[in-house]
């Protein structure tokens, strides 16, 4: 029996998100466990007159690449996929991982090597209309201490809400961040600041994200000053980096610890230039999701949360670091924790000192 659920994703999807028309070229890249949610949008694609293709990663794959490909195979720039990119014009990314600690082993120069070399394809990938969305499986239900039938409840709760109406509520911390010059971050072993003047917020109401529910903009470059400690671990390629500190001087990580994978964290920060500065500070406005479940698609948009990404700024916000990697890691303000622009405190344990 279909689920009325996934259907109800999809259309989302397909007709909200990514707004496939008549002849839109559309990739579908898939995990074989979401299956049901990928035949549902190319069903709807092709109802729509597109032409979408899908591509199926298999189980296992990723780390058979990176345990055996060589140094050249690693920095061979994928030039049929950029070619098949840039004559996309939409992408529905729909994840569903079988074993979420698949790349625990793996080498993280490795990864990083070969994200900077695919950094171009990324880039492209951007250009596109394109939203991601992760699917109930069991391995995400484990991370998350639920069953399936729960992490279902708990996934498609998030999603299958009226976006157009989440949009509209978030239009007035779009402003207050848009006219903002100056940003201060207080919290537990945390006092942060950092200009965001002459930058532009950007609205996440499910046009990229799926859940969505978050308004972030790109700190300037080399204003960021002070210390951060994030209260979640920050998971990357199947690593569990736990306790993360960091100190920024004149933008710059300038120290930096963590609790367990260390090396990881030093890993991604030595990947590039850019590596060491902030490209993006989140708010999570979507108090629907309460929990920390370990998945950074539903975790940064946490209501009473924010979230600060080191690496490449989204250009459209007028944020201009470059790097290979973009990783968010998560701040929890909704205990002794507020967010201060330009003298005003705007929140205060993670409620909002307006109505939004």
């Amino acid at each position: 029996m279909k689920d009325a659920r996934v259907e109800h994703a999809a259309k989302i999807l397909v007709d909200y998100s990514t707004k496939i028309k008549k002849g839109d070229y559309v990739q579908i890249n898939t995990a074989v466990e979401a299956q049901p949610l990928a035949i549902e949008c190319y069903k709807l694609a092709i109802q729509r007159g597109a032409y979408p293709r899908v591509f199926t990663a298999l189980p296992g794959t990723t780390r058979a690449y990176y345990q055996y490909a060589s140094d050249d195979q690693l920095k061979k720039f994928p030039s049929v996929a950029m070619h098949e990119m840039e004559k996309t014009d939409a992408i529905i990314s729909i994840g569903g991982s079988r074993n979420t600690r698949e790349l625990t082993t793996i080498d993280p120069a490795r990864i990083a090597l070969r994200q900077k070399t695919t950094k171009q394809l990324s880039e492209e990938a951007l250009k596109k209309r394109w939203v991601i969305f992760e699917y109930p499986t069991n391995a995400y239900a484990q991370e998350a201490d639920m069953s399936l039938e729960e992490f279902e409840d708990f996934v498609f709760n998030a999603t299958n809400v009226d976006w157009e109406k989440e949009s509209k509520k978030q239009d007035k911390l779009k402003r207050i961040l848009d006219n903002a010059h100056k940003i201060r971050i207080l919290g537990e072993d945390t006092d942060l600041r950092f200009s965001v003047r002459q930058r532009t917020a950007i609205k996440c109401d499910g046009t990229h994200n799926m859940p969505d529910g978050e308004v972030f903009v790109a700190p300037v470059e080399k204003s960021v000053n002070g210390k951060i400690a994030y209260t979640y671990p920050g998971i990357r390629g199947g690593r569990e980096v736990d306790g993360i500190k960091l100190e920024f001087k004149n933008g710059r990580v300038v120290k930096y610890s963590a609790d367990k994978n260390e090396s990881f964290l030093k890993a991604m920060i030595n990947t590039d230039k850019g590596a060491k500065y902030l490209g993006e500070f989140g708010i999570g406005v979507n108090y629907g999701i309460k929990k920390f479940i370990k998945s950074i698609l539903f975790d940064e948009k946490i209501g009473g949360t924010v979230h600060l990404a080191l690496g490449m700024a989204y250009k459209e916000g007028g944020g201009r670091n470059e790097s290979a990697i973009h990783w968010d890691m998560i701040k929890d303000l909704r205990h002794n924790g507020e967010i201060i622009v330009d003298d005003t405190t705007i929140q205060k344990n993670g409620k909002f000192t307006f109505k939004l």
